[in-house]
């Protein structure tokens, strides 16, 4: 028995210390939600949502936007659950793919935003571990919602809906995971119209923050989301640095072009959080 105590301690031990990196999902998709209806006209109406984001998101330091948590009124909380709860309504299958992309990303938000709200204050969102399982760190893993009778989680809407269906890195600038490390939650709700618009914004405010890349004494640091995420971004750090180049303002793009590996990365779980605003 002691054996056993001992194994379960050492793998949770190491676990905690190789982060999520190994824990990491793959990208497997879900074949339910590849129905769509290309001639659709159907229009989601995510108004709610985006009052919300002007409301409580500030510009923070280092580019990064933060979330008020602690200035959220109760009547907001409720237009936000309300706002959920009108998309898990929706009939999605029946939207074009346009519309469903930004349903899946307000969806991923909200709910989110919804999970750090219901569990406040905490300095971080692996803290809430509701997740399933022995080794569950966060909130990634949990049936959150139902939509079209089937129960969904973040882990869902990311790895088996956003990341297969849409084959699109920029994905990843889209979802929000409530952290100083992750790609900014943008102020305004993501839409069939504006969705290319703010995934490309979001692509070139993450790659050209510190948090996203930055090169010192020629080596170049990334987020621990493009190697996490490696498959998406080319497969390589080739692909990486290629992917980096697309969105680089000038002067890291040149820096970049004398790069050919990455030599480290990072992220920051910290709480995105608006502290005495």
């Amino acid at each position: 028995m002691q054996k056993q105590i001992l194994a379960v301690l050492l793998i949770t031990t190491f676990l905690l210390c190789v982060g999520p990196t190994l824990a990491a999902p793959k990208s497997e998709l879900w074949q339910h939600w590849t129905e769509n209806d290309p001639s659709s006209v159907l229009r989601v109406d995510h108004s709610a949502w985006d009052g919300l984001l002007k409301t409580y998101l500030v510009n923070g330091p280092d580019g990064v936007i933060l979330v008020r948590y602690s200035r959220v009124s109760a009547a907001d909380r409720s237009a936000l659950n309300h706002y959920i709860r009108q998309l898990t309504q929706t009939a999605v299958s029946r939207l074009n793919r346009n519309e469903q992309k930004a349903f899946w990303i307000n969806l991923y938000n909200a709910l989110t935003v919804k999970i750090v709200l219901d569990h406040y204050p905490v300095k971080s969102i692996r803290d809430i571990d509701i997740s399933p399982g022995l080794f569950s760190d966060g909130p990634w893993g949990k049936k959150l919602v139902s939509v079209e009778g089937e129960d969904i989680s973040l882990d869902d809407i990311e790895h088996r809906i956003l990341r297969p269906v849409w084959k699109d890195p920029r994905v990843h600038y889209g979802v929000n995971c409530a952290s100083i490390g992750c790609p900014n939650l943008q102020p305004e709700a993501f839409t069939a119209e504006n969705s290319d618009e703010l995934l490309d914004k979001g692509a070139r405010e993450f790659v050209n923050s510190p948090r996203g890349a930055r090169i010192e004494n020629g080596k170049l640091t990334v987020s621990s989301i493009y190697v996490w995420f490696e498959s998406d971004f080319g497969g390589t750090d080739a692909g990486v640095i290629d992917h980096l180049k697309k969105f680089a303002q000038p002067d890291l793009r040149t820096r970049l072009e004398n790069i050919d590996r990455i030599s480290d990365n990072q992220y920051d779980w910290t709480l995105n959080e608006a502290t005495g605003k």
